[in-house]
C-alpha cells in the first residue's frame, strides 16, 4: 500500500457549511483514505497516494452531518471516472426525472435548464430532446468535452458566482437549474445556493436529488460517507439553508436511488406555486426519528461498527484456512469500505463489470481490478461483495461462478456466504 498524508492537498473546517456555527461534533469516525475514486494505472504504481480523514461531524446548530476535512476539488474531479450512464439504473430514472420537471413546468421550447455537475448530458438530452435548451456544468474536465462532443454544451468548471453571471450574461436566466448528487459535494454551501438563485428567473425552479441523512442512517449505507460527499442533508437543514437565501422548499420526495436520495424543488420566496405537504410530512417525521441529535446516532455508529468486526473476522477465518478471497465492486464507496473493515491486504483482486475501472488498481492498497469473467478463470475459494446494494443481480449474473463451487459473500443487510 502506497500512501502518504500532506497537508497541501486539503484543507479543515472548523464552521458549519450550512449556518456558520462553530459547534460540530463527531459522530461517526471512519477509517482515513485516499479519494475514493482514485484508481490508478500501472504507470501510476510508485506514486504515494495521500490519505485524507473521514470524521463524521454534526452540526449542534442546524443539524447538518458533515465531513471537515475538504479535499482539493482539483484533487477530486481532475481525473474523475464515473458517469451516469453506466449506473444501473439511472438512465431510466433521469428519464423519468425530465418527464417529471416537463410536466410540471408545462412550456419548455425556448426555455434554458441548467444542470450542475451534469456529468456527461444524460439528464439534459432528455430536456433537449423536448426543445428546451441546454447547458452543463460539469468539472471533470475530460467527461464535460465529451458531452460537448455529442451534443451536449457543457462547461468544464465548477459551478461559482463567476460561472452563474457568465450563463446569465451568454444565455439568459434560467427557467429550470438542476443539480443532481452534486449538492453534497459542495464546500461553499452560501456561494453555491446564491449563485443558483441569481441565475434562475423569476418564476424559475430550482431542483435537485442528494442523498439523505434518515435514510443512510436507517439503511446503514455508510459506504456513501467518502471525500466527495461533505453533506449529509436533511429536509430540516435543506430548508433553513434555502431560507437564508431567499428561496423556499416547496415540495420533497423520499426517492430509492442511490440506496435512498430525496429530490427537492425549490422556488424564490417570492414564487407563486404552494408549497405541498409533502415538506411539513418529512420534517414531523424527521423530529419523531430524533435523527437530527447527536444522542440519537450513537447506535448507528454502534451498528457500523458490528458490520465491521463481522466481515473482519469471517475474512481472517477463511485467510488462516488459506482460501483465496476477491472483491466484486471497484466504486468509490468500495475505498470506504476496504479501508474501514481494514481488509485490503486480504483480497487477492477486485473484479467489476464498468470497464472504465478494468485494468486499473485501487486507491491505496492497488489491488487490480478485472472483469468479471475473471471469476471463472482464476475460481478463487470466495467473493465479498462490496457493492451490496447490487448483490441480487451480481449473483443472477454470476451463476456460473457458483455452479463451480464458488460462495459470494453479502454483509448487508445481514451477514451470509452462498
Amino acid at each position: 500500500m502506497n500512501t502518504s498524508s500532506s497537508p497541501l492537498s486539503s484543507s479543515q473546517r472548523t464552521t458549519c457549511r450550512a449556518c456558520d456555527s462553530g459547534s460540530l461534533e463527531v459522530v461517526l469516525a471512519l477509517a482515513p483514505s485516499p479519494v475514493g475514486d482514485a484508481y490508478v494505472s500501472e504507470e501510476q504504481l510508485e506514486t504515494a497516494q495521500e490519505i485524507y480523514s473521514l470524521d463524521l461531524s454534526l452540526c449542534q446548530n442546524c443539524s447538518l452531518p458533515q465531513l471537515t476535512q475538504v479535499v482539493s476539488p482539483e484533487i477530486l474531479y481532475g481525473n474523475f471516472l464515473y458517469t451516469t450512464s453506466v449506473s444501473l439504473g439511472l438512465v431510466e430514472h433521469f428519464r423519468q426525472y425530465a418527464t417529471d420537471m416537463i410536466r410540471l413546468l408545462g412550456k419548455t421550447s425556448g426555455n434554458l435548464a441548467v444542470d450542475i455537475g451534469s456529468n456527461d448530458g444524460t439528464l439534459l438530452k432528455f430536456f433537449q430532446k423536448q426543445g428546451m435548451e441546454v447547458l452543463g456544468v460539469e468539472p471533470a474536465s475530460a467527461i464535460a468535452q465529451d458531452a460537448t462532443s455529442r451534443g451536449i454544451e457543457t462547461l468544464p468548471a465548477l459551478f461559482t458566482p463567476e460561472i452563474a453571471d457568465q450563463i446569465r450574461r451568454t444565455h439568459g436566466p434560467a427557467t429550470l437549474v438542476t443539480s443532481n448528487n452534486t449538492l453534497a459535494n459542495v464546500d461553499d454551501l452560501q456561494g453555491f445556493v446564491g449563485s443558483v438563485r441569481s441565475l434562475l428567473r423569476d418564476d424559475g425552479l430550482f431542483v435537485f436529488e442528494t442523498g439523505y441523512w434518515s435514510d443512510i442512517v436507517d439503511n446503514l449505507l455508510f459506504d456513501t460517507i467518502y471525500h466527495e460527499h461533505l453533506c449529509y442533508f436533511s429536509v430540516r437543514s435543506l430548508e433553513r439553508l434555502f431560507e437564508r437565501h431567499g428561496m423556499q422548499l416547496i415540495e420533497v420526495s423520499n426517492l430509492t436511488t442511490k440506496g435512498g436520495s430525496i429530490r427537492g424543488i425549490v422556488q424564490l420566496d417570492t414564487g407563486t406555486r404552494p408549497v405541498s405537504a409533502s415538506v411539513d410530512h418529512m420534517l414531523e417525521l424527521e423530529e419523531r426519528k430524533g435523527m437530527l441529535r447527536s444522542a440519537s446516532l450513537t447506535p448507528f455508529a454502534e451498528r457500523v461498527n458490528r458490520v465491521k468486526s463481522s466481515v473482519s473476522e469471517v475474512i481472517a477465518e477463511l485467510k488462516s484456512q488459506g482460501e483465496t478471497i476477491v472483491g466484486f465492486g471497484a466504486s468509490v464507496g468500495v475505498t470506504t469500505l476496504l479501508y474501514y473493515f481494514d481488509i485490503g491486504d486480504n483480497l487477492d483482486f477486485l473484479v467489476d463489470d464498468n470497464p472504465v475501472k478494468q485494468r486499473l488498481y485501487s486507491p491505496g492498497y492497488h489491488l487490480p481490478v478485472h472483469d468479471s469473467s475473471r471469476l471463472l478463470e482464476s475460481r478463487p475459494g470466495y467473493v465479498l461483495i462490496l457493492s451490496w446494494r447490487y448483490a441480487d443481480p451480481i449473483i443472477a449474473k454470476n451463476q456460473p461462478y457458483l455452479d463451480q463451487g464458488g460462495h459470494f459473500i453479502r454483509f448487508l443487510p445481514s451477514l451470509e456466504v452462498l
